[in-house]
């Protein structure tokens, strides 16, 4: 384990170790749903909007496995810190189990929700269709996102970023092939258009959970051959639901609050918007990547740090965190502003899709530099054992305000569409101003008795 000590050393290089594969395979992630966009667009606009309606529905299974892995990574790191081996094993096999159950659980409640939930939107009869064969689908496959999940909180937390980052490389070069191959029937296979863009989702993930276990047995930080069944305990179970319930909540929230904006999207627009609104939430998310690997050091970090009691280390690491992602977070957004339209015609060709895709980016491009404020903020917390904020600013970001902020702008004072699109860089930057207060308190009162 002193490999994979984090207390102590350069930390800027320390950063870098962890941010650069975590940024490269999130890449790839996001182009894995880049290209499931792509090919559903290729179908028509009503699987392009079957899907996008899908994204919060399937995001249950991502809030769930999502905050277990980072409540996971804070406790396990968290042991490290304190030198406590024994601690650290016995949350790894607890995790395993946790996210066994939570994906049976996961499976069985979204199939009897998502019918429910698709039906909120008022979707077209074809896209109702679309959107039911994916999302069913990608639930009876769960139990492989968890397992995929659970695995890599165990190598985030000893920063062994790079395993994941493979996978993501060969998911995405995988996704290419086996999408066009499943939507449109190659050799033997038959046409399975929207289902077969799960199907090759699922496929992958199974080729993930084998690829990570053998790379997590090979670097010898679980003890396996210890194994029992007397291992599974309900304490340290709690412990992560704990840690880890108030992240997934918040995740939870965002697709909560992405039903919000596809019902206002829908109430002041149409099926064309909601695809556009889908398609530009693609090319958002590819800008953000780069700084997605900084959230992962910057919980990994300091919940090691934490676990140890070094908080002016955590300080020093929320700054560097903070410098390096806004920075990175500007130069995207001069790049995506200046190109909206020609970013969205990647994805759909459709004049009316393009049209809302740019407006949405030309708006949110003021509010690009908010996630990387609010995302460093709660992985930090996280990493110092205060889980719950993330749910409390998940809450007033993604349900409160957004009901409040849409209706006022939209409806009251009649700018429709772009009143979402204004509405959303109101509430992000407000976000930022409570998130960032609360969390310098927090760290200077750690740093009082530091002293």
């Amino acid at each position: 384990m002193e490999n994979y000590d984090f207390t102590k050393g350069d930390l800027k290089a320390q950063i870098l170790k962890i941010a650069i594969p975590a940024s490269i395979g999130m890449f790839f992630q996001t182009m894995f749903n880049f290209v499931d966009t792509y090919f559903a667009g290729k179908i028509n606009p009503d699987a392009l909007a079957g899907l996008t309606l899908s994204f919060p529905i399937f995001f249950i299974i991502i809030s769930i496995s999502y905050g277990m892995s980072t409540g996971l990574t804070a406790l396990l790191s968290n042991a490290l810190g304190k030198k406590e081996t024994n601690r650290y094993q016995l949350l790894s096999y607890n995790g395993f189990l946790l996210s066994f159950i939570l994906a049976l659980i996961t499976t069985i409640v979204g199939l009897k929700l998502s019918p429910i939930l698709f039906k909120l939107f008022n979707p077209s009869d074809l896209a109702l269709d679309y959107g039911l064969r994916y999302t069913n689908t990608i639930f009876l496959g769960s139990f492989f996102f968890f397992s995929t999940s659970t695995i890599n909180s165990l190598l985030n937390s000893v920063g062994e970023t790079k395993f994941y980052r493979n996978y993501l490389i060969l998911g995405f070069l995988l996704n290419c092939i086996l999408d066009p191959m499943f939507i449109y029937g190659w050799w033997f296979i038959p046409k399975l258009d929207a289902l077969g863009v799960a199907l090759a989702t699922i496929i992958i993930q199974i080729v993930g959970t084998i690829y990570l276990l053998y790379k997590l047995i090979s670097i010898n930080i679980v003890d396996f051959k210890s194994f029992n069944f007397s291992v599974f305990k309900l304490e340290p179970i709690l412990a992560v639901l704990k840690q880890g319930l108030p992240a997934s909540f918040n995740m939870m929230t965002i697709a909560l609050g992405s039903f919000v904006i596809n019902y206002f999207i829908t109430h002041y627009g149409s099926m064309s918007a909601v695809a556009g609104y889908g398609a530009a939430l693609r090319i958002e998310q590819v800008g953000l990547l780069p700084t997605f690997g900084f959230n992962v050091a910057a919980l990994s970090i300091s919940g090691q740090n934490s676990g140890a009691g070094n908080y002016r280390r955590v300080q020093e690491l929320y700054h560097k965190c903070l410098k390096y992602g806004v920075s990175i977070m500007i130069l995207a957004t001069l790049i995506i502003y200046p190109l909206a339209n020609f970013w969205v015609s990647l994805i759909n060709s459709s004049s009316e899709v393009i049209g809302y895709g740019s407006s949405y980016l030309k708006i949110e491009a003021i509010a690009f530099t908010t996630y990387v404020f609010l995302s460093i903020s709660v992985s930090i917390l996280q990493g110092l054992k205060f889980p719950f904020y993330a749910l409390y600013i998940g809450i007033y970001r993604q349900l409160i305000m957004p009901i409040i902020v849409f209706y006022i702008l939209g409806t009251s004072l009649n700018m429709g569409l772009s009143g979402i699109w204004w509405g959303i860089v109101i509430i992000n930057w407000s976000a930022v101003l409570i998130t960032m207060i609360y969390t310098r308190r927090k760290l200077n009162f750690y740093l009082e008795l530091e002293k």
